[in-house]
């Protein structure tokens, strides 16, 4: 191989020509004032998205990888810029998200002197981070980046740090060497997926349970975890962030495990005799109410890192690449295995009663004047295409999302929600990322008004860019799920006023390129959400306002929000409209 060297401006310049040559072609980000990105950006002919805040710029990045299982890439500058990073960049590592931050620094020739936005910025990374790299040499910035992208995509996916210092703005970058384009290193197997122990309780078990969560994500191109899931006659089950991994029209999917399990699959679930966890930490909300999980119930978990596998449950480990295990486990089962009938017979019977219950609980709630977050969820199953994909928050009205089969992913469908941390805001702005990373298919916002409030300053930027985006946004005066605990601790709601009742009001200026309608009767809804998808394929934000009660939540939560405790005297008053009636 002949060498050709080739010279770069500076380390930007280097950075986006490897950006360009990997395919990247959409970044995120605010960069330092003294905008030296810029130019590099522009000679690689690359998309910069200019958020006008660095946090909403990381959620669109994260949202960007999630949607596309590509590195999403956020520019920023330094000190407070690379800290307001911090809340997207802890939600990316949650959700095991690829995403590089490239991030100014002070230069080695000013640290300690007290330059302007000095900080220790690989310091307050490192801890959220797979790995935080300052560049302080030019030698080193082809091989750090080269080094940032294969560690953001191999293994289990995270936030990788990549700090430019100001001293590199003035230093020739030279590279005489190819550029190495490094795709992760996932689908290698680090222990043998068909040891003993995992087929002994693989071939055991007459009622297994196959939950699956984020970390199977992009590995079920070929619906290969349904067709394990028919060899072995598994009820197919969902964490929150594994959805969109499945066809949840798969006659054995029961819906989502733990906090999020109707009452139906609580039962059936309760009833396994082997629970397989197959990329899934198993955090508190995905095993929660599941007595006997890992104790008399053995967990059987297939991670691809070991740090994703939970040591609070009993059962054979298994540290792989999810797709590579299950095509392993099938070729070393037994060909006569067959499934256990009065199992399966126990499957379909729970997804015919959450059917039924769906049915009758909007019949009921159809009987009312008033709008109910049900409904909304049941007017966009009909209007919005099967392919689209809806993208969650996790406040007090909008976690009926989560509740199957009133919110749904058929096989052309996706879901993007919030990790175990739940960063509020993070799916309003993330919707950004997952539009430009699917262009040809309608997104959908389903977000509370207190989650809402987060994006606002970037509406502008996704109008300005023609990020189209159907918001469908509840109004229940803010925080509703804060407001929900006030009568459980005894506490004053006049003097910790988590919401502010009122009817819902649109409360956003006029931006070119934004609409936006407030509904008030039912009968309006589907309408309204029709004309909102038809302007979001056109590259318009539409912002759907509905008023909505405080009490209409979803079923898991009537035990835990509380007795929604009356606002004020004056609020009171005010709530007599016609989110009301009936």
């Amino acid at each position: 191989m002949n060498a050709v060297t080739t010279r770069y401006p500076n380390a930007w310049h280097a950075a986006a020509d490897y950006l360009r040559l990997r395919g990247t072609t959409v970044l995120f980000g605010l960069p330092s004032d003294d905008l030296e990105a810029l130019p590099a950006v522009e000679a690689a002919r690359l998309r910069l998205i200019l958020c006008r805040d660095q946090r909403n710029a990381v959620f669109m990045a994260t949202g960007y990888a999630l949607q596309s299982g590509s590195p999403g890439v956020c520019v920023v500058g330094k000190g407070p810029a690379v800290t307001n990073t911090l809340t997207g960049v802890l939600e990316a590592r949650s959700s095991a998200a690829p995403l590089v931050i490239l991030a100014a620094g002070t230069g080695g020739d000013r640290r300690g002197s007290g330059a302007f936005q000095e900080l220790d910025q690989v310091a307050v990374m490192t801890p959220l981070v797979k790995r935080a790299y300052r560049i302080d040499h030019p030698d080193r910035v082809v091989p750090t980046l080269e080094k940032a992208f294969l560690v953001a995509t191999s293994g289990q996916p995270g936030p990788v740090y990549v700090e430019i210092p100001d001293h590199l703005l003035r230093e020739e970058v030279t590279r005489d060497r190819p550029w190495s384009l490094h795709t992760g290193v996932t689908g290698t197997l680090v222990s043998d997926p068909a040891d003993q122990a995992a087929l002994e309780v693989l071939r055991g078990s007459r009622r297994p349970t196959l939950v699956v969560g984020g970390g199977a994500r992009h590995r079920n191109g070929d619906h290969l975890i349904e067709r394990f899931a028919e060899r072995i006659g598994a009820a197919l089950l969902s964490t929150a962030s594994g959805r969109g991994c499945l066809d949840e029209t798969h006659e054995s999917f029961c819906g989502l495990a733990g906090l999020y399990a109707p009452p139906a699959t609580a039962e059936l679930v309760k009833t396994s005799d082997l629970v397989i966890a197959l990329g899934s930490r198993l955090e508190e909300t995905a095993a929660f109410g599941w007595p006997g999980l890992g104790t008399t119930i053995p967990v059987l978990q297939v991670d691809v890192d070991p740090l994703g596998l939970s040591t609070e449950y009993w059962g054979p480990k298994v540290v792989g690449d999810a797709a590579a295990t299950l095509r392993a486990w099938l070729g070393r089962l037994p060909e006569g295995l067959v499934p256990h009938r009065g199992w399966l017979d126990e499957i379909r019977v729970c997804r015919e009663t959450l059917h039924r219950d769906r049915r009758e609980t909007l019949e009921r709630l159809g009987k009312s004047d008033d709008i109910h977050v049900a409904e909304v969820l049941a007017a966009i199953e009909v209007v919005v295409p099967p392919h689209r994909i809806l993208v969650q928050e996790n406040g007090l009205q909008d976690m009926w999302s989560y509740l199957y089969p009133f919110s749904s992913c058929d096989r052309g469908g996706g879901s993007i929600v919030p990790s175990e941390q739940t960063s509020l805001g993070f799916g309003t702005a993330a919707a950004a990322g997952v539009r430009l990373a699917a262009p040809d298919r309608p997104v959908v916002v389903f977000a509370g008004d207190g989650a809402f409030e987060m994006v606002r300053a970037d509406l502008a930027t996704l109008a300005r860019e023609r990020i189209g985006v159907l918001y469908v946004v509840l109004h229940n005066g803010g925080y509703g799920w804060l407001h929900s605990q006030l009568g459980r601790l005894g506490l004053d709601p006049g003097r910790f006023p988590f919401v502010t009742a009122g009817e819902a009001e649109t409360g956003t200026s006029v931006i070119p390129g934004l609409e936006q309608v407030v509904v008030t009767e039912k009968d309006d809804l589907e309408r309204h959400l029709d004309r909102g998808l038809r302007a979001g394929l056109t590259g318009k934000v539409f912002l759907l306002h509905i008023g909505v009660r405080l009490d209409d939540v979803p079923p898991f939560l009537d035990a835990l929000a509380g007795d929604f405790p009356e606002t004020s005297p004056s609020a009171r008053e005010s709530e007599a409209g016609p989110h009301d009636r009936g």
